[in-house]
């Protein structure tokens, strides 16, 4: 019987018949028998085999286990003498699948840098440190899903190809059918759109946050789960040109109730992961970082911090602390404040809410003041802001002026505004970068390393 790595390790016993399939991280060899060390990617640890010499194909074999083989191995479990292991396999029978070239193959056993496997991204998440990273993502990803199904939420997919900008940057990607060498033009010399194969510009999404909205205002609580793109040309470690976010919406929601729901979305995830992949979350405190397991509790155990934007304008401005950047009501806050008042300040999560009007998006309901909007940003402590979102602006003639205000067409937005001629409700949401939580979970330095084939300008392969 096939059986996961993970599960002998954690359940296998003395004289139980398994087979095992995986790839071979190391082999040891002396005159009567070899030690090999197998993983399959379900665990951290490897499985140590015993090879005598007395399996029937022993030299032809032995010959092939090289590291990197993948292999098929029948035997007996038998405790283990060597140190840091309970059980090992005594090997019946060996299948090498595929040989690897022990000259060429570059991941031996030594420590490589990230940079060096981001130009191997096919054979990197062999190793450790990536296999832990995309065990924790597949359960951050799990512990998601979890949450928002067993709270009645309904997943949502919302289009990739979009003719909205969300977020009105402008930085997105253009989706055409058009030939690129011979693009067809009006008389003013502009593009012929009308010629394209949606017969208007169309691009990649940033956000499906207003197409969820239009669910919200149907089924009550949507979350989408899915791909997003930004063609910022910005070669930093915080930025991919394509990446997941995670957007809940709710119907009948203010700010009040947004906030609850995204601490205790936080929460869960953080507290799941840190249950089902302790052994990976050790790894990282160990080897990346030595404050993520103390992060984890942060997240878990502490109440957040909330507080308004004008008030945290006020503390950074009586601090002693030398910023880069100036502080100033009306001006966005940088990472390296946000990071002060999470980790300096309050040692912990901070809920800001209610920024200026200027520097936030036109869907952000506008408060009685009309210089503040109810939007909220959770700001944890290493990375800065990690959750915005905001209650939305239900109100039709006020959304109108907002669009208007920020240079947009309303007329782009005949569909959203449509929700709120018929049936509006007050409604709120949030947005989570998945990678960004994966990073900030894990302590990786660079966010290209927490998705298996990152997107980032002149970086396409695969």
């Amino acid at each position: 019987m096939v059986k996961r790595i993970v599960d002998i390790l954690r359940n296998g016993q003395p004289e139980e018949s398994v087979t095992v399939q995986g790839w071979v991280r190391t082999k040891r060899e002396s005159k009567e028998f070899a030690f090999l060390e197998v993983n399959d990617g379900s665990s951290m640890a490897n499985l140590q085999i015993v090879l005598n010499q007395d399996l029937p194909n022993y030299a032809e074999v032995i010959k092939q286990l090289n590291t990197g083989a993948s292999v098929e191995i029948a035997g007996v479990l038998v405790p283990s003498l060597g140190k840091g292991q309970r059980i090992e396999l005594k090997a019946q029978t060996v299948k090498v699948y595929g040989e690897a070239d022990p000259e060429s193959y570059p991941l031996q056993k030594k420590r490589h840098s990230f940079e060096f496997l981001r130009t191997i991204g096919h054979l990197r998440s062999r190793t450790n440190s990536f296999g832990a990273v995309f065990r924790i993502r597949n359960a951050c990803s799990y512990a998601i899903h979890q949450f928002f199904q067993e709270r009645g939420f309904l997943w949502i997919h919302t289009p990739i190809i979009s003719a909205s900008d969300c977020e009105g940057a402008g930085e997105m990607f253009t989706v055409t059918s058009l030939n690129l060498r011979n693009v067809p033009r009006t008389e003013a010399q502009e593009v012929d759109y009308s010629q394209d194969f949606f017969g208007r510009p169309a691009y990649l999404t940033v956000s499906g946050q207003l197409e969820a909205e239009v669910m919200a205002m149907a089924f009550s609580n949507v979350y989408t789960f899915g791909p997003t793109f930004r063609a910022e040309n910005s070669n930093t470690s915080r930025h991919l040109a394509e990446f997941w976010m995670v957007e809940p919406e709710m119907a009948f929601c203010d700010l009040e109730g947004d906030m609850d729901l995204a601490e205790a979305f936080l929460k869960h995830i953080f507290k799941y992961v840190m249950e089902t992949c302790h052994e990976d979350m050790e790894f990282f405190n160990q080897r990346i970082d030595n404050s993520v397991l103390a992060t984890a509790e942060n997240i878990i155990n502490n109440q957040f911090e909330r507080l308004t934007y004008t008030d945290a304008i006020a503390l950074l401005e009586k601090t002693d602390q030398t910023f880069e950047y100036p502080v100033k009501w009306g001006l966005d806050l940088q990472s390296e404040h946000e990071r002060y008042l999470a980790e300096e300040v309050f040692k912990k999560p901070v809920i800001l809410t209610d920024y200026p009007t200027e520097i936030k998006a036109f869907y952000m309901r506008l408060n009685d003041d009309e210089k503040t909007v109810r939007a909220m940003d959770i700001l944890a402590p290493k990375i800065g802001e990690i959750i915005g979102g905001s209650q939305r602006e239900e109100r039709l003639e006020v959304l109108q002026r907002r669009i208007e205000a920020q240079g947009l067409n309303p007329a782009d937005y005949w569909w959203y505004l449509d929700l709120r001629r018929y049936g509006t409700v007050p409604h709120a949401g949030f947005g989570l970068g998945f990678e960004r939580l994966v990073q900030f979970m894990t302590g990786m330095g660079n966010i290209r390393d927490v998705i298996p084939f990152p997107r980032a300008p002149l970086t396409v392969d695969f």
